[in-house]
């Protein structure tokens, strides 16, 4: 009795001290009876909106990329008609909007030798030994791996081709996350926010596939994924740069597609649908692995545990990473097992802290 009498003071309702509750109940049952209802009602109006936000929010984002064919037609520019999708207003082509950019390029994309490559590299003075001591790499950007590649019998030679082609690749791309990273962060520590902020937030919802405007779930996704993983991704995916998916279809991270533009792997059966997604450039199939990395329900555990490291201001460790990835290929623990002996036999972690030069003042300060 002593709780729902300050339960109803705090509704404004005042039961005076020499009143007990039991007079009340017997003199005044009536009126009880009604206030007794106005405060279940304002109690029900209070917790309605509590429970209503109790859903999980990651169910609410994750359903947008809920299986890899529906990745890949968003991928291909095909919104994916389902009712509920459709009614929370998001355009699905925006996610890989500025992936699709790049298929804006000429098709005479210049495809250097391998032997031209590595004088061109020797000119500017470029090995991994200065990379692996400065942490510095100069901002080489190939379209397109060369052809010979896959005639170098040298395996140390041709991994460290491989390498120098990549790593800048990756590098910028992560330098644009980290860009995009901070301006988010500047943005949410702001008491208001100008009309291009707001316009700014509203394309990275669409473009990590954030349904409801989700800030913390935009916050997880929008992270850069380690050098040396991606490095052994691109390795494992592509036998270091020798695969037809790589040379055909600038395909690093052997993604899938069931329609459109790919394709079909070798000795796949009759009835398979699938093909590996072709790109008109490298720096496109780095972007897009990216994004699915940082979208893609597969990857929520990936994604919460690179969180998790960021709370505990710790280094993104790809060792500890890679073991979150094993929905993404069919042998599951056996992929893990082998990205890690990638980074670990290559020494890839040397690279994890490396910068582009010359770095301009955009790229200054980055987190």
């Amino acid at each position: 009795m002593l709780k729902l009498q300050k339960f109803l003071s705090t509704q404004g309702i005042i039961i005076k001290k020499k009143n007990s509750i039991t007079s009340i109940f017997g003199k005044y049952k009536t009126i009880y009876q009604t206030l007794l209802s106005g405060a279940l009602i304002i109690l029900i109006a209070f917790l309605i909106p509590f429970f209503s936000n109790m859903s999980p929010n990651v169910a609410k984002t994750t359903k947008i990329n809920n299986s890899n064919k529906d990745f890949a037609k968003i991928l291909e520019g095909k919104e994916i008609q389902e009712k509920s999708k459709i009614d929370e207003g998001l355009d699905l082509t925006n996610i890989l909007e500025d992936i699709f950019k790049f298929e804006e390029l000429p098709e005479n994309t210049v495809r250097l030798s391998a032997s031209t490559i590595e004088q061109l590299f020797e000119d500017i003075d470029y090995s991994l030994d200065v990379v692996r001591k400065t942490k510095k790499v100069k901002p080489i950007r190939l379209s397109l791996l060369p052809n010979e590649i896959k005639k170098i019998e040298n395996s140390k030679k041709r991994k460290s081709l491989f390498i120098k082609i990549i790593l800048p690749l990756i590098l910028e791309e992560n330098n644009r996350i980290l860009l995009d990273r901070k301006r988010l962060f500047s943005i949410l520590n702001k008491n208001k926010n100008s009309k291009k902020e707001i316009n700014w937030l509203r394309t990275k919802f669409e473009q990590y596939g954030v349904l409801n405007k989700d800030i913390p779930t935009l916050k997880v996704r929008m992270d850069i994924v380690p050098v040396s993983l991606a490095l052994a991704q691109a390795a494992k995916e592509t036998g270091w740069g020798t695969s037809r998916f790589a040379l055909e279809g600038n395909a690093l991270f052997g993604q899938w597609t069931w329609s459109g533009d790919g394709i079909k792997p070798a000795g796949a059966e009759d009835n398979s649908k699938h093909k590996v997604m072709k790109f008109k450039v490298l720096k496109a199939s780095v972007r897009a692995y990216q994004r699915n990395l940082n979208t893609h329900s597969s990857y929520k555990n990936f994604r919460q545990l690179r969180a998790q490291l960021r709370d505990d201001d710790k280094k993104l460790d790809s060792l500890i990473l890679a073991d979150q990835l094993n929905n993404y290929a069919e042998t599951g623990e056996e992929y893990t097992k082998i990205l890690k002996q990638i980074i670990q036999q290559n020494s890839l972690k040397d690279f994890d802290e490396v910068k582009v030069m010359p770095l301009s003042v955009k790229y200054k300060n980055l987190i």
